[in-house]
């Protein structure tokens, strides 16, 4: 259990990193469009390949995928549209539209954001014995933009640096602490329910990048961050190739 806990550190400590960077050094918008168009390519390519094809793999045949995935997409959906209305819609902007928001919603949205993914890290711990290497390197590399991204917004809207730091060090435990629970929770599950969460999982993270952050990269990137979504998609399927 111990081992998942580590492994979803280190997925989202990369939060942390991507903070700094925004802090000290400058980026300018069109690059930023672009790393988060490969950090969407990365997160695509684990989910076809690492969550609903290894779903398809554990299940019975029963529905339990195309359920899962439905079923991830629509509460990520609800729980989203919640803290849109509650202030926390442009956690991800990089222009410093957070200064319209509420604090509280941003945190709750950020850390809404990351759950799915890592609570996936600690289910594969308990299936394989050791951490997906793909998932694990897709979840570090698409962290990097999106705190990139929103710390060049938060600082734009007034947030201090120890306030922002203090965020992602937040988001990080609780990225931890989810990778622990998807490991603990499922200990016994049976087959068929590993599938639907996996499943859960990927129609959760799909539905964050079609509403967060590709709408996000587009803004800012233009027509080239099809090229650097491929781009991502393609590392992130070479690594899943290898293991």
């Amino acid at each position: 259990m111990a081992e998942s806990f580590a492994w979803g550190l280190l997925a989202g400590s990369s939060l942390i990193i991507g903070g700094l960077l925004a802090l000290h050094f400058r980026m300018g918008r069109r690059a930023l469009g672009l790393v988060m168009a490969f950090g969407a390519g990365v997160l695509i390519s684990a989910v076809a390949f690492e969550l609903v094809h290894e779903a398809f793999e554990t299940s019975a045949g029963d529905g339990g995928v195309a359920l899962g995935l439905f079923a991830g997409s629509a509460v990520f959906f609800a729980g989203d549209s919640v803290i849109d209305r509650l202030g926390g819609g442009d956690r991800k902007h990089s222009g410093g539209k957070q200064a319209a928001g509420s604090a509280l919603a941003i945190v709750l949205g950020i850390v809404l954001d990351g759950i799915p993914e890592s609570i996936v890290l600690g289910l594969t711990v308990l299936e394989s014995g050791t951490v997906s290497a793909a998932l694990l390197a897709a979840v570090f590399l698409s962290n990097l933009p999106e705190a990139i991204a929103a710390t060049t917004g938060l600082a734009q809207a007034g947030w201090a640096k120890a306030r922002i730091l203090g965020l992602w060090t937040l988001v990080t435990l609780v990225c931890g602490l989810a990778a622990l629970a998807g490991y603990g929770l499922f200990d016994t599950a049976s087959p068929s329910t590993v599938a639907f969460v996996l499943a859960f999982a990927g129609g959760a993270i799909l539905t964050m990048l079609a509403d967060t952050m590709m709408p996000e990269a587009f803004e800012h990137g233009g027509k080239l961050v099809g090229v650097f979504t491929t781009l991502g998609f393609a590392l992130a399927f070479a690594i899943s190739a290898l293991e």
